[in-house]
C-alpha cells in the first residue's frame, strides 16, 4: 500500500464531494455516522484508492491490488465500529459500474 499524506487548511469535504472523489470519477463516498464537513472518506475500485479527509489532513492510499484495496475498506469498517461510529457504508450512487466492481471485488457487505 503505497500512502501519501498532504495538508489543505483552505479546504473542507465538499470539494471531494462535488470535485476531486465524484461518482464520475470512480470514487464512492464509503459512509460512517462521523462524517461532517471536517470529515470524509471516498473509495475508488478501478484505481484501488482510498481518499479521507480530516481537517485539512488528507491521506491517498493507492492499494497494489484489489484484494488489499478490499481489506484496507473492511478494515476502515472496523475501526469506525471500535470507535463508536457506526459505518453506513459504501455509496456508489445508482452508478451500476461501480457497485459492480465493489461486489466483484467481495465487497457487496459494505455497499448501502
Amino acid at each position: 500500500m503505497n500512502t501519501t499524506r498532504l495538508f489543505d487548511g483552505e479546504t473542507d469535504r465538499y470539494s471531494f464531494d462535488f470535485d476531486a472523489c465524484t461518482i464520475a470519477k470512480g470514487f464512492a463516498q464509503v459512509d460512517s455516522e462521523q462524517d461532517a464537513s471536517y470529515y470524509g472518506t471516498w473509495a475508488n475500485p478501478h484505481k484501488f484508492q482510498i481518499v479521507s479527509y480530516c481537517e485539512g489532513d488528507i491521506t491517498v492510499q493507492k492499494a497494489d491490488n484489489g484484494t488489499e484495496f478490499a481489506e484496507e475498506l473492511r478494515k476502515i469498517a472496523t475501526w469506525n465500529t471500535e470507535q463508536g461510529y457506526k459505518p453506513i457504508g459504501i455509496d456508489p450512487g445508482f452508478n451500476k459500474e461501480l457497485k459492480a466492481a465493489f461486489i466483484e471485488l467481495g465487497l457487496s457487505e459494505l455497499l448501502h
